[in-house]
């Protein structure tokens, strides 16, 4: 297949995953359709309902994405993990990180791609997303054959291919325009050799079963239940309009017509009106209000179906929000979601395994299989700093080393682990008074030679 036959390929597939995708978008951005209001609610709501979104899908990803904090690297050598985390902040990847985990969950996948950067020292880091990039998998190992990104600039579209032994940069022949589709035709503008010998292309898939590469999203389970949400909420709004306030009623009235036929109404608007008839044969009354109670009972279920599938807790979701919990019940309601994130962690830990492993490969020029190298994340439990504290004490009490304790127990990210240890040692010197240069041996002076002759 030549490099345009691929680059065609390529463009297709992305266009193909568009469609699911925009309407993962719509939920995750609020504009959620309003699949079952009926045109009588519509019509009734007029231009003050523009748009209606309870969003949950949102939530559902956000929840499980803010627990998720890539902290560090772990190597053989502590310095090497150090210098790639140093490397990824270079990169904006604390916030990329998280980026990429939303992207993940919330639209089932995400890329990163490594490649060399600027400086020989920091590698440049990016992540990317499944509306730009895709992939090919080799269905027996699951290793990315090759990759490729699409974008579009000015009135042309770009393409870079990624492949084992070649970077291949292309720009579609024809100018596009807005609304229109992807051109179908590629010219290659450079091919550059690739020394890494794999595709520098991670891909984060979320909870993808045995051979998808496309992943699936945290919110596809809740998405008809958010819709069902949507429109008890919408009839409650319509309810709460017309029928919650009492509506009034009089009979005896002649009703007057305009030209087109159209009643007219008798009695002014306004929150000062008066009703009033000459016809003392006129009666007036008022209907029963309408009670919003069975909307509050249908929204609770529905929102306890959602927690349900997702594993919100009932406190994320406003459900029980007038009893106050404790903190052991506030962790014990989140356990199932603290269990997703640790599941989450450990699938992106090793992705991000492979972007560390690509960062050295680019730094060293060898193989990325022969570096060892794993992901260091936070701690996604709910603590106080009174209950760390404890489990932290009880762990060292057994002899847990210290830095194990201050990295899994407290969360500390391996920088603050190294400067507490030089505060550490600070402070016992200054606790035993000990004045290092009363102790340490003085230099030696050198001695003076003659002039003109060189010691």
């Amino acid at each position: 297949m030549s490099i345009t036959d691929l680059a065609l390929e390529f463009s297709r597939a992305i266009d193909a995953e568009a469609s699911d995708l925009d309407i993962l978008d719509s939920y995750l951005a609020g504009n959620q359709p309003a699949a079952f209001l009926s045109a009588e609610s519509r019509k009734a709501l007029g231009d003050r309902f523009r748009a209606l979104s309870v969003n949950f899908p949102r939530l559902a990803c956000s929840s499980i994405s803010e627990r998720m904090r890539l902290e560090g690297f772990r190597t053989a050598d502590p310095a090497v993990g150090e210098n790639l985390f140093r490397i990824m902040k270079r990169n904006k990847m604390v916030d990329g990180a998280s980026a990429a985990h939303f992207e993940a969950l919330a639209l089932g996948r995400a890329f990163v791609i490594v490649w060399a950067g600027r400086t020989a020292d920091t590698p440049l880091v990016t992540v990317e997303s499944a509306r730009q990039v895709t992939v090919r998998v080799n269905p027996a190992t699951g290793e990315v054959m090759s990759g490729a990104k699409r974008w579009v600039l000015g009135d042309r579209a770009y393409m870079t291919i990624f492949e084992p032994s070649r970077i291949t940069r292309l720009v579609s022949k024809d100018t596009i325009s807005a609304g229109q589709p992807m051109p179908t035709e590629w010219v290659v503008r450079e091919t550059l050799k690739n020394p890494l010998g794999v595709v520098p292309i991670v891909r984060f898939t979320n909870a993808g079963r045995l051979g998808d590469v496309l992943g699936r999203s945290e919110a596809t389970d809740i998405l008809g239940l958010t819709d069902a949400v949507n429109k008890l909420v919408s009839d409650m709004l319509v309810t709460s309009e017309y029928y919650a306030r009492p509506r009034r009623w009089a009979t005896g009235l002649e009703v007057q017509e305009d030209e087109d036929g159209e009643a007219i109404n008798p009695f002014e608007e306004g929150p000062a009106r008066v009703w009033q008839s000459e016809d003392p044969e006129t009666k007036f009354g008022q209907f029963d209000q309408a009670k919003l109670d069975g909307y509050a009972d249908a929204l609770a279920t529905l929102t306890q179906s959602i927690g349900a599938l997702s594993g919100l807790p009932p406190h994320y979701l406003g459900l029980h929000g007038d009893q106050p919990a404790s903190a052991d019940a506030i962790r014990s309601a989140e356990a199932s979601l603290v269990s997703t994130a640790r599941a989450r962690m450990r699938t992106f830990g090793d992705a991000w395994a492979e972007v560390a492993q690509l960062i050295l490969a680019v730094l060293t020029g060898a193989d990325p299989a022969t570096f060892e190298v794993e992901a260091i994340w936070g701690d996604p439990e709910t603590r106080t700093p009174a209950q760390a504290a404890d489990a932290a004490a009880k762990l060292r009490g057994i002899g847990v080393a210290l830095s194990t304790v201050q990295g899994l127990t407290l969360g500390w990210t391996p920088e603050q682990i190294a400067a507490d240890r030089i505060a550490r040692r600070a402070e016992a010197l200054d606790s035993s008074m000990t004045e290092l240069t009363a102790i340490l041996p003085t230099p030696r002076q050198p001695a003076e030679t003659p002039e003109g002759v060189t010691a």
